[in-house]
């Protein structure tokens, strides 16, 4: 297996280091699974501030995967659709599609509130998971584990990543 550099962006203008268990997990989970652990932060609702730091990630040539948790629901601050969206080279539409119909066996028809999304940048993938816990816990272990894995057949992600720098 390909060890990628991945950073984590929670979205939230309440969480902490201390507080935030969804990026928490996601870090976690990332290194268990052999990948390197590039950036880690907290940003507030602010589509501005994500952008900036998101632009900042893409065009580093050593962070190959971005994973966002947060800003995905309905909310008037929830803005990381908005936000990130428009970076995007192309979209992935299989991601949210396939994230909400597992949803669908965990939480019901409440996932039709989920706005998850993924997107290729500059050779780097893009995947925001909403805020929950359980949620990045659905998205990792449901797609991303898997999707990037190099040994994952037939297809994943790594072909599509920017080489390690």
């Amino acid at each position: 297996m390909e060890k990628l550099n991945i950073a984590v962006l929670t979205v939230s203008d309440t969480r902490t280091e201390e507080t935030d268990t969804s990026g928490g997990y996601l870090a976690s989970a990332i290194q268990e699974a052999g990948h390197q652990l590039s950036d880690k932060q907290i940003v507030k609702d602010d589509k501005y501030q994500l952008r900036a730091l998101v632009s900042k990630w893409i065009a580093d040539p050593k962070i190959q995967v971005i994973i966002s948790t947060g800003g995905t629901g309905f909310t008037e601050r929830d803005t990381t659709p908005e936000a990130l969206s428009v970076l995007f080279d192309k979209d992935i539409e299989g991601f949210g599609e396939l994230f909400r119909y597992i949803s669908y066996t965990e939480i019901g028809t409440s996932t039709v509130q989920s706005r998850a999304l993924a997107g290729m940048a500059n050779k780097t993938a893009i995947f925001c998971l909403p805020g929950s816990t359980g949620a990045c816990k659905t998205g990792w272990n449901g797609i991303l584990q898997e999707q990037l894995n190099s040994d994952h057949k037939p297809c994943h992600f790594v072909g599509h990543l920017k080489p390690q720098a």
